[in-house]
């Protein structure tokens, strides 16, 4: 993964599979990203839909306590739906953490709430791995984070004015 991909909601699947080219078969377990669906309906949903959007599991680990927070049966691999009762609860959740965000003012201040974050460690080694001098810009980094708040705010915003479903789904 480069370090674009960390940060990106891809707009479809193949975007991502263009980015990670394997010429190689491999199983699922390698897979590693969350699909946001707001095309299905109650009951079922079109995996991997062009309209739905993607995010690499180390970045969304990030926002899971939001998607917890909001639906308490919240579960990575089969899928959850938020429905009309779910999505605002989502969306002030991911607004309040977005008001965190912008509190963050330092670079210890950043690692520390990453790192009380579910996997946080993971995302900084991904950083590490991806830019090693990410620390001299890490305002940059936070501003990724806080752009996928704002879009994940505006996609529960989407849903809930349009009446959709969102199914959130680890791969």
């Amino acid at each position: 993964m480069n370090y674009f991909v960390l940060f990106t909601i891809f707009n479809t699947f193949s975007k991502q599979s263009l980015k990670n080219m394997n010429i190689e078969l491999y199983h699922s377990d390698f897979l590693n990203f969350v699909e946001l669906n707001y095309t299905g309906d109650n009951d079922e949903y079109r995996r991997c839909d062009p309209e739905s959007k993607y995010l690499d599991t180390v970045v969304f680990n990030l926002f899971l306590e939001c998607f917890e927070n909001a639906n308490k049966v919240f579960d990575y691999f089969s899928g959850t739906k938020y429905n009309s009762r779910k999505i605002i609860v989502l969306r002030n959740e991911l607004i309040t953490n977005l008001e965190g965000l912008d509190k963050i003012g330092t670079l210890k201040e950043f690692e520390r709430m990453v790192e009380d974050r579910f996997m946080g460690k993971d995302f900084l080694q991904e950083l590490n791995d991806q830019k090693s001098g990410w620390r001299d810009n890490w305002k940059e980094s936070l501003d990724k984070l806080k752009t996928v708040n704002r879009e994940l705010i505006t996609l529960t915003e989407k849903c809930a004015d349009e009446e959709r479903i969102l199914w959130v789904i680890g791969y």
